[in-house]
């Protein structure tokens, strides 16, 4: 009976951690996205690069993207350590207040538009479109289109270390290597 019950209280401790040790892994995978307010409101605190997901609903691309990029560990892991990351419907109904200044949803068409994701994406209405601000809220760039982890990888890292100061994008392009885990892996800018 004793060994019953060591044998139950066992497999209840090993369930227990592995359960907690899962959600740990889990976590780390997954980018921690927030609206537009909480970004405003933490790089108030803590200056840091924001990353936009512009998307919309009905958009097929946006959900792979979703599925297939955003769901890699290495881009969630990367994302989460460098950037506050936004997921900003493109076609969003409230009013968002930024630098002094209030987006609107526009009615146009059958559907519409929100204006800060237009003034985000420079105006050039696709779906998905990333875009990268650096830490004082500047746009440093939008990229439109669905990108697979490979493609987006090296561009994240592009911007979220700073290489686009100092490093024509083709040139970093040319040297950026990644290990057979797809590990990020720095680049010298000379």
């Amino acid at each position: 009976m004793r060994k019953q019950i060591l044998s139950y209280f066992t497999y209840f401790l090993i369930g227990f951690f592995s359960f907690f040790y899962q959600t740990d892994i889990n976590a780390q995978s997954k980018v921690n996205w927030m609206t537009w307010e909480e970004a405003m409101i933490k790089s108030k605190v803590e200056k840091k690069k924001i990353f936009v997901d512009i998307y919309t609903d009905w958009c097929g691309w946006c959900k792979k993207m979703d599925k297939v990029t955003f769901n890699d560990p290495v881009i969630a892991k990367y994302l989460n350590k460098n950037f506050y990351s936004v997921k900003m419907n493109g076609e969003a109904k409230e009013t968002i207040q930024f630098n002094d200044k209030e987006y609107k949803f526009i009615k146009s068409g059958k559907r519409g538009y929100h204006e800060l994701a237009a003034w985000l994406m420079r105006g050039r209405m696709g779906y998905p479109t990333v875009v990268f601000l650096d830490e004082n809220l500047n746009i440093i760039q939008p990229i439109p289109g669905f990108l697979p982890p490979e493609k987006f990888e090296p561009i994240m890292t592009y911007f979220g270390a700073g290489h686009y100061k100092k490093t024509p994008w083709e040139m970093y392009q040319k040297k950026y290597k990644n290990g057979n885990q797809r590990k990020v892996v720095p680049v010298s800018d000379n």
